[in-house]
């Protein structure tokens, strides 16, 4: 059972790894470092909203809905 858990967490932490260092950007207004989400499907935002507030919380990264205006 503990193994189970342990590999979907895992699981969950590699996708945002790989969907963070895919939609990443840095923003030229102010030099920070943002994931932008798509915004269709918005379930990808809250399916990785809690560890974005891990990420910006350790590095400093922001997060985006959308392209940047």
């Amino acid at each position: 059972m503990y193994r189970m858990l342990i590999a979907i967490l895992l699981l969950y932490l590699i996708c945002y790894v790989l969907f963070r260092l895919v939609n990443s950007e840095v923003w030229v207004e102010d030099g920070n470092t943002y994931v932008i989400y798509p915004e269709r499907p918005i379930s990808i935002y809250y399916m990785f909203r809690p560890l974005s507030y891990l990420d910006g919380f350790l590095t400093g990264t922001g997060s985006h809905i959308g392209p940047h205006q």
